[in-house]
């Protein structure tokens, strides 16, 4: 069978694609390149989906017999204490047994490089490269046991004012989506903040509940309901099944984008005189970029897929002018200045609580007063086509890049570096064609509310005219 590598390395449906004798096909080929660039050492981890930590277990005696010390982390970890493991033991990679927000009937084996963040196009490459090919012969490696919480959250708690959070008193919120984070951020809060803490599906569960661990708006109905009687400037942190991601509920109920999060969290950042260029990938905001010049700083555009941003920010390590402050994607994976180059759903709820403690404000009026300091108003959707045969992707993106005007707007900019973006003033229209299965993805962002759903329907039956008859 065929293994097909995403963005963060392989992902299938559970015995069907996803079972023991190819995670040890994926953990022999991925030995062998650690192995074949000196490595030494891996650590694996696992969060809740079914038999994560069998999984777990068997790849990290695979690698062990491979030749490497093996370090399998205990419990459900987010993906983000993996990646900081990594890193602060020196080991020469990492592996995460997870399908992030995918459905529950999902497994995924996540490629981290030594640096503690997402693989390089060239560490998946090399691991591809490997597949069924003949291993080198060694002496078979260690194999022990850790647990990473405590010092995970310490690491947490130095680049977090929890002196701020503390004052403030507001209580911490956070709904794990019955995920890795279940209970982490709680402990969090016990140990460094000393405020109310409310959590929501924190227990794990292999099925999530019924949704995609994915914190979107048709995700969230529960959490929605239980901070519809909250008022003032609180709200919920969601992290997603392996907590690399961050969502937000406001009081009241009202769902708050990841658009809106990371413009947030970049002019919190800047606003405390922090400095760095800013990462964003080709389908997020653009009031991102308005706001990166507001304070001065630099903007840098990637495709879709936090492994761009981590390359950025091990450029920027060795290259101090180049040094990231902020990188981000539409999804919700956001990535800060100080950490790991890694998305860190928890380290960025905290964050949020940090601004709204030293602000005063909520979320929404933060946004608001971005909004206004820009000159730019927010409206965005995103639709997820899955079509019932694959398209003829090139034509489909062809098509889209002849485009003269969008929902009446004249296209200013034709960006292809990831699909065809469409920007325009106020706003963009943009295509992805997904490579590996018949879904096409449309993301919009528009003045109003009527223009997003207005340009959605256009681009969806522009769509459509290219499925095969």
């Amino acid at each position: 069978m065929k293994l097909t590598f995403g963005t963060d390395g392989w992902r299938g449906v559970i015995a069907d694609e996803f079972t023991f004798a190819n995670v040890g096909r994926v953990a022999r080929a991925h030995a062998q390149a650690l192995l074949d660039a000196g490595g030494r050492s891996a650590v694996v981890a696992h969060d809740t989906r079914f038999l994560g930590g069998a999984f777990a277990r068997a790849a990290g005696e695979t690698l062990q017999a491979a030749g490497l010390d093996v370090t399998v982390l205990t419990g459900a970890t987010p993906t983000p204490a993996l990646s900081y493991a990594v890193r602060a033991g020196g080991h020469a990679g990492g592996v995460m047994i997870t399908a992030s927000h995918n459905p529950g009937q999902y497994q995924g084996y996540k490629l981290k490089g030594s640096y503690g963040g997402s693989a390089t196009p060239a560490l998946v490459a090399e691991v591809e490269a490997r597949l069924d090919g003949p291993p080198t012969p060694r002496a078979a490696g260690g194999l022990n046991e850790a647990d990473v919480r405590a010092e995970y959250l310490s690491a947490l708690a130095q680049l977090v004012d929890t002196g701020a959070i503390r004052r403030a008193g507001l209580p911490v919120y956070h709904d794990a989506m019955h995920g890795a984070a279940g209970g982490w951020i709680e402990a969090f809060t016990r140990e460094y903040l000393g405020v109310p803490f409310q959590g929501m599906r924190a227990a794990p569960d292999p099925l999530f509940g019924g949704v995609n661990p994915e914190p979107i708006t048709q995700n969230l109905h529960s959490t929605m309901q239980a901070m519809r009687d909250v008022s003032g400037p609180a709200f919920a942190m969601v992290t997603d099944g392996d907590a690399d991601r961050i969502g937000a509920v406001l009081s009241g109920g009202r769902f708050f984008n990841s658009h809106q999060i990371f413009a947030v969290l970049l002019h919190h950042l800047a606003s405390q005189g922090k400095r760095g260029i800013v990462v964003r990938t080709v389908s997020t905001s653009g009031i991102i970029e308005r706001l990166a010049q507001h304070h001065g700083l630099r903007v840098v555009q990637t495709p879709v897929g936090f492994k761009y941003i981590t390359e950025a920010f091990l450029h920027g390590e060795t290259h101090p002018e180049d040094a990231v402050l902020i990188g981000g994607e539409e999804s919700g994976g956001i990535g800060v200045q100080g950490h790991v180059p890694e998305r860190d759903g928890l380290l960025n709820g905290l964050l949020l609580q940090e601004a709204v403690a030293v602000t005063g404000l909520g979320l929404d009026e933060q946004f608001a007063q971005i909004e206004a300091l820009v000159d730019f108003r927010h409206h965005y959707d995103r639709v997820d086509l899955h079509l019932p045969r694959p398209i003829d992707r090139a034509a489909l993106m062809d098509d889209v890049a002849g485009l003269g005007s969008l929902g009446g707007h004249a296209v200013q900019e034709v960006v292809t570096m990831d699909g065809v973006k469409l920007v325009f003033a106020g706003g963009y229209g943009m295509v992805r064609a997904s490579g590996t299965e018949p879904v096409v993805r449309l993301y919009v962002e528009a003045p109003s509310d009527a223009e997003v759903q207005g340009i959605l329907t256009e681009l969806r039956e522009r769509t459509l005219r290219h499925l095969p008859r």
